[in-house]
């Protein structure tokens, strides 16, 4: 089988476990708002405040290390595994230690033993991280479907059953360290990777120089991230935290479905053909103009709808959380672009242009954010400066790729341009829905409907490459398993 073949194969796994994913996960989600308070989410959040640093810290950048390395042996993996395994238990061990320390400082006594729990996370996913890079090099993305949506089954029903009986932050915990421990053992059941007892020091340093960069990156991201959660849970409420982190997660989710489906594959197709500059455009250019058209207009229409499902499915109590939801939609429309051209940089090896543009981002962001947090003080002007430093930082990711695989930032514009303007004609023609004095299920179903239509009506109609290439690629799918059938 080809490249393409495995690419286009791996893509769609990769969208049936993200999708399947975010289903799960958002039903679960769903019912565990309606039975738990809005602070019990707050104190989640600042949770993952750790689990999430710790996470790229134990990781380091090495999974995608070997996932780009042109050649990989089972030494390495291994060598990977125990460098990552023993700063996952230091870290444990550092933070069960500081969690009374973290739960005086939010003035959350109730956190102490469900950080220390939660926290295990970080030694699972020292093993699992080295087997899905195992995975992923090998575009093998229906294994890891399977067992992402086999643990999210699990540890969903066991979750809400723990809520159900009163468990109350445990219930959040509980689901999610089982969620991380069901998927490594489904996966391990899958692959035929185990740890062996060797280390190799002049592999474990050719990886880690590529890798340390990918870890400044990803704790930069992430610690910009996990900031707005640190200074809502200090300055304001944890209810007010709860509404944040709610109205956050469920554009992140739906992004994640989408681009997140698309950006793995793509960093594995790269990899495989870096050396080929033309190639390398090729399979950035289509992923940017996909992922676009996907998500751009998902993003508007869960804007327009965001009331209606906020009251439909979370109840009215999560209400606040609405303004910051369509916050979120605007920020997320905009992940092709960051993603699809930082993979590309992945993918060719150019982590240090990767740090340096995340260490530009970074300041920008905590600047904006701070006189928003300390001088404004407002939770709408947080929101609304993530919005402008996400449309700044679409110009700084995308600059470097002018010279590293000729693409530049205004044909990029131009490239998505059309997922933009086709949105936002779908939504005018949509919005009108909301005003029909229609019950809250209606107004979803009708005003999806009408944004549907006309998107793809309009993309029809002005013949978007895009919908054309969609098409074909179903087809082609289809036509080949009736082939091997």
């Amino acid at each position: 089988m080809g490249l393409k073949e495995r690419t286009i194969g791996s893509l769609f796994w990769k969208m049936f476990e993200q999708g399947g994913a975010a289903v799960i996960t958002l039903v679960v989600q769903i019912v565990l708002a309606r039975i738990l308070a809005p602070n019990e989410f707050g104190m989640l959040a600042i949770m993952l405040v750790f689990v999430n640093v710790g996470n790229v810290i134990v990781q380091s950048g090495l999974n995608t290390a070997v996932i780009q390395a042109p050649d990989v042996t089972e030494r390495d993996y291994s060598t990977v595994f125990w460098m990552s395994l023993l700063v996952s238990l230091i870290l444990y061990a550092a933070i069960f230690v500081s969690a009374p320390a973290v739960a005086a400082f939010y003035s959350m006594p109730a956190i102490v033993g469900p950080l220390r729990v939660l926290v295990l996370v970080l030694v699972i996913n020292a093993y699992n991280a080295i087997q899905e890079a195992f995975v992923a090099r090998r575009l093998e993305f229906n294994k890891t479907f399977r067992s992402t949506i086999a643990a999210g089954f699990v540890s969903g029903a066991i979750g809400i059953g723990v809520a159900l009986t009163g468990g109350g932050i445990w219930a959040l915990v509980v689901q999610q360290l089982l969620y991380q421990l069901c998927k490594t053992i489904f996966l391990a059941a899958q692959v035929s990777w185990r740890p062996r007892l060797v280390f190799d020091w002049d592999r474990a340093a050719v990886l880690f120089r590529f890798g340390w960069k990918l870890l400044a990156s990803g704790l930069l991201e992430q610690c910009y991230q996990s900031l707005s959660d640190l200074i809502i849970g200090r300055i304001f409420t944890s209810n007010q935290l709860g509404y944040v982190s709610q109205g956050k997660k469920y554009p992140q989710a739906l992004g994640s479905v989408l681009d997140g489906a698309i950006q793995p594959v793509m960093l594995s197709a790269v990899a495989h053909v870096q050396q080929d500059r033309d190639r390398v455009h090729r399979l950035v250019r289509r992923a940017l103009k996909t992922s676009t058209f996907l998500i751009v207009p998902a993003m508007t229409l869960f804007g327009l709808l965001a009331r209606p499902i906020v009251t439909l499915l979370l109840g009215s109590k999560w209400l606040p959380c609405v303004p910051f939801l369509q916050a979120y939609c605007f920020v997320y429309a905009l992940l092709p672009i960051h993603s699809t051209n930082l993979q590309a940089l992945n993918g060719v090896g150019r982590s240090d242009l990767f740090l340096r543009l995340e260490v530009i981002k970074k300041i920008l962001g905590v600047s904006i954010l701070c006189f928003n947090a300390f001088v404004l003080k407002s939770l709408t002007a947080i929101a609304i400066g993530y919005m402008l430093s996400g449309v700044i930082c679409t110009f700084i990711n995308a600059s470097p790729n002018k010279r590293v695989i000729g693409y530049s930032y205004l044909q990029q514009i131009r490239d998505i341009a059309p997922a933009f303007a086709l949105s936002f004609a779908a939504g005018l023609v949509a919005f009108p829905v909301s005003m029909l004095g229609l019950s809250d299920f209606m107004t979803i179903v009708l005003q999806s409907l009408v944004m549907a239509i006309g998107y793809l009506g309009l993309a029809k109609l002005f013949h978007v490459e895009e919908l054309a290439y969609l098409l074909s690629t179903i087809k082609e799918i289809v036509s080949s398993r009736r082939s091997r059938a």
